[in-house]
C-alpha cells in the first residue's frame, strides 16, 4: 500500500509539472496578442510570465503597463511601469506613461511629483512636458479666475523653465498681466494719498513701479521667444506707459 502510495503521489508531482506553461511560451503569447492589439490577453499573458520570473524582465514590464492602461487596469499599471523605471528601461516613457495613469486615477498630487522626477530624467520628453506644463498653466489660470493672484503666480512660474515655445509664452504673458495689475491696484488704492500723504504716496508709487517693472521684464521675455505674439505686442507698450 505504501509503494502503491508513492507511486500516485509521484504521478500527481510529475502530472503538475508538465502541466506548468513554459514561461517562454506565455511570453511569446502575450507579444503576439500585444501586436494584435488584444490587449486583454496581453495583459493576462504578460502579467503572469512576469509574475513566474519575478518581474526581472524590464521591457515586458513596460509593455505590460501599456497593456494595461489599455483596458483601464490604471494601478496595474502604474505597478509595471514602476518595475520598468527601477530597472531603467525606456525610462522617461516609463515616467510619462505612469504619470498618465495616475492622471486617470485622478491622484493628481503623484500625477504631478511623477512628471517632476521624470522631468529630471529626461528634460526633453515631449509628452512630460506638454502635461506638465498644461497643468500649471490651466492651475494657474484658475487661481487668477478665482482672485489668487499669488497662488496663479507661483503656478505660471513653474512653466517658464519648460522647453516649450507655446506654454513658456503664455506663462511669461500671464505673470506680465498678473504683475502689471497689481502694480495698478497698488497705485488705484494709493490715489487718495497723493494730496493728503505725498511721502507715504510716494512709498506706494515706488512699489507699484516695482510691479509694473517685473511686467516689463516677463513681456520682453516673451517677446523674445514670440515676437509674433499679439497679445505681448499691446500690453508691453501699456505697462511701459504705466511707469511714466
Amino acid at each position: 500500500m505504501k509503494k502503491f502510495i508513492f507511486l500516485f503521489a509521484f504521478c500527481i508531482t510529475v502530472a503538475n509539472l508538465f502541466a506548468q506553461t513554459d514561461p517562454n511560451q506565455i511570453k511569446k503569447e502575450g507579444n503576439d496578442a500585444f501586436n494584435a492589439k488584444n490587449y486583454p490577453v496581453a495583459y493576462a499573458k504578460f502579467s503572469e510570465y512576469l509574475k513566474q520570473t519575478n518581474n526581472q524582465d524590464s521591457a515586458t514590464a513596460y509593455y505590460c503597463g501599456m497593456a494595461a492602461d489599455e483596458i483601464k487596469k490604471y494601478a496595474e499599471a502604474v505597478t509595471y511601469f514602476d518595475i520598468a523605471i527601477e530597472k531603467k528601461f525606456n525610462t522617461g516613457n516609463a515616467y510619462a506613461r505612469k504619470a498618465s495613469a495616475l492622471d486617470a486615477l485622478k491622484k493628481t498630487d503623484e500625477y504631478v511629483a511623477t512628471l517632476e522626477e521624470g522631468l529630471k530624467v529626461d528634460p526633453n520628453n515631449k509628452v512630460m512636458i506638454k502635461n506638465y506644463g498644461l497643468h500649471f498653466l490651466k492651475a494657474g489660470l484658475a487661481a487668477q479666475k478665482a482672485g489668487k493672484a499669488e497662488e496663479a503666480e507661483e503656478n505660471f512660474k513653474k512653466v517658464i523653465p519648460l522647453n516649450h515655445k507655446s506654454y513658456k509664452t503664455n506663462a511669461l504673458y500671464s505673470l506680465g498681466v498678473l504683475c502689471y495689475n497689481d502694480g495698478a491696484n497698488i497705485l488705484k488704492k494709493a490715489a487718495p494719498l497723493a494730496n493728503s500723504d505725498a511721502d507715504k504716496y510716494a512709498a506706494e508709487k515706488e512699489k507699484a513701479d516695482a510691479r509694473f517693472k517685473e511686467a516689463v521684464d516677463y513681456l520682453e521675455e516673451a517677446a523674445k521667444i514670440s515676437p509674433e505674439n499679439e497679445n505681448v505686442k499691446k500690453m508691453l507698450p501699456q505697462v511701459k506707459a504705466a511707469m511714466k
